[in-house]
C-alpha cells in the first residue's frame, strides 16, 4: 500500500519542479550550498505539493480514469490504493509542505499557498473550461518559478524576479499544455469527453493553430530575453544567445513526438525517456552554466 501512495504522488512528474533550481542557476548562486539547498527543499516542497493535488485530481476523476487505457492502472483506479487511504494521506503530506515553506520564508509559503489554492480550483472545475485549462496549468509554472526566485530572498535580498523568466516560462508551460491536450484528444478518438469532458470542447485543427502560436512564442521570447540589454548587462556577455538553438530543438523535437509518439500525452515521461530531448536539455544545461560563471 505504501508503494501505492508513492507512486499515486506521480514521482514522474516531480522533474516539472527542477524548475525551481531556475533562480538558483541564473542568480549564479550554483557555487554557495546553503542557496543550493534551500532550491533543493523547494524542489521537495513542489514536489509533495503536487503530488497532493494529484491525490486529489485522482479521486475527483477515479471513475473517467477507469475509462482511460493507461490511467485506469493508476492506483487508484485500479483499486491498488484504497480511497479512505489517499484521502487519509493528505493532510500529513500538507503538513510537511507547511513546515519547508515556513523555513524557506514568507514569500515563498505564499507563493506555494497560491499554487495549492489554484491546482485545486483547476481540480473542481476549471479543468473543464476550455482554453482556462490550459491557461491554469500553464500558471503552475509559472508559480513554480516564482518559488525558485523567493525561495532566495531571505538569504539574498537583492534577488531580482525577471520578467523575462515569467514570460518564457509562461508561454513554453502553455505550449506544454497545449500539446498534452493535442494527444489527449488523438489518442482518446471519438471516447474523448467521456475521459475528459473538456475535450468535447476542443478540436484538432484549433489545438494545432494554438500550438504554433504557443511554440513561435516560447521561442521568441526566450531569445528576445537572451539579447535584452537588461539581460547583457546582467550577465556582461550577450552569449546567452548561442543556447537559442537548443531551446529551438527542443520545441521542434517536442512537436515531432506529438505526431509519432502516444506517449506525447506526458511531457514528463518524454524528458526522461526520449534520447534527443533529454541530451538537448542536458546541452542547454551545461552551456548556460558555461556561459554565466566561466565566461
Amino acid at each position: 500500500m505504501i508503494v501505492a501512495l508513492l507512486e499515486a504522488l506521480r514521482p514522474k512528474q516531480w522533474t516539472k519542479n527542477l524548475l525551481l533550481f531556475a533562480g538558483v542557476m541564473f542568480s549564479r548562486s550554483l557555487g554557495e550550498p546553503e542557496m543550493v539547498l534551500r532550491a533543493f527543499a523547494g524542489f521537495l516542497a513542489f514536489s509533495l505539493l503536487s503530488g497532493t493535488v494529484y491525490l486529489l485530481n485522482d479521486l475527483q476523476d477515479v471513475e473517467a480514469d477507469r475509462l482511460h487505457p493507461r490511467k485506469r492502472l493508476r492506483p487508484i483506479a485500479s483499486g491498488r490504493l484504497p480511497v479512505g487511504v489517499a484521502r487519509a494521506a493528505v493532510l500529513p503530506i500538507l503538513a510537511v509542505v507547511v513546515a519547508i515553506a515556513i523555513w524557506l520564508g514568507r514569500e515563498f509559503s505564499i507563493t506555494a499557498g497560491i499554487y495549492l489554492l489554484l491546482n485545486l480550483a483547476y481540480t473542481f472545475g476549471l479543468k473543464e473550461q476550455v482554453l482556462v485549462d490550459v491557461f491554469v496549468i500553464a500558471l503552475g509554472f509559472v508559480l513554480r518559478a516564482i518559488a525558485g526566485v523567493e525561495l532566495l530572498r531571505p538569504m539574498a535580498p537583492e534577488t531580482e524576479l525577471s520578467p523575462w523568466l515569467l514570460v518564457c516560462t509562461f508561454f513554453g508551460a502553455l505550449f506544454l499544455a497545449l500539446a498534452k491536450r493535442r494527444r489527449e484528444l488523438a489518442n482518446a478518438g471519438q471516447g474523448a469527453h467521456r475521459q475528459r469532458a473538456v475535450l468535447d470542447q476542443y478540436t484538432p485543427e484549433l489545438l494545432d493553430g494554438l500550438l504554433m502560436v504557443s511554440a513561435a512564442a516560447s521561442v521568441m521570447s526566450y531569445a528576445l530575453y537572451t539579447i535584452w540589454p537588461a539581460t547583457v548587462a546582467k550577465f556582461g556577455t550577450e552569449a546567452l544567445l548561442f543556447t537559442v538553438p537548443f531551446v529551438s530543438y527542443g520545441i521542434f523535437r517536442y512537436l515531432y513526438l506529438l505526431r509519432a509518439s502516444e506517449q506525447a500525452e506526458d511531457p514528463s515521461v518524454i524528458l526522461l525517456t526520449d534520447r534527443p530531448l533529454g541530451v538537448c536539455v542536458l546541452l542547454y544545461l551545461v552551456s548556460v552554466i558555461l556561459i554565466l560563471y566561466f565566461h
